[in-house]
């Protein structure tokens, strides 16, 4: 993951901080708030670290065939993971 637990923890709370002053959400449960949100927010970030793992699997099963060919790792790690992001249609 690219932010550390306490980081994200943080962004959640200003998320929730700038929802309920802009007026999106209403709530007197901020702490709940702040927890649901740093919930999604940890969710979808850990989802790139997934990704991440499922490329090198992949990569893993066809390492021999890279070698043969002469592939590049490092390219062959972003083109799947390019596509992997498709797949569960994730920005990152």
């Amino acid at each position: 993951m690219l932010f550390s637990k306490e980081y994200v923890g943080y962004l959640a709370r200003e998320v929730a901080k700038k929802l309920i002053a802009s007026g999106l959400i209403e709530t007197k449960a901020v702490p709940a708030l702040n927890e649901k949100v740093h919930a999604a927010l940890f969710e979808e970030l850990a989802l790139e670290d997934r990704i991440n793992d499922e490329v090198r699997v992949i990569l893993e099963a066809y390492s021999d065939e890279m070698q043969k060919s002469g592939a590049n790792y490092q390219e062959m790690f972003r083109k799947v993971k390019t596509e992997l992001t498709k797949k569960y249609k994730a920005v990152l």
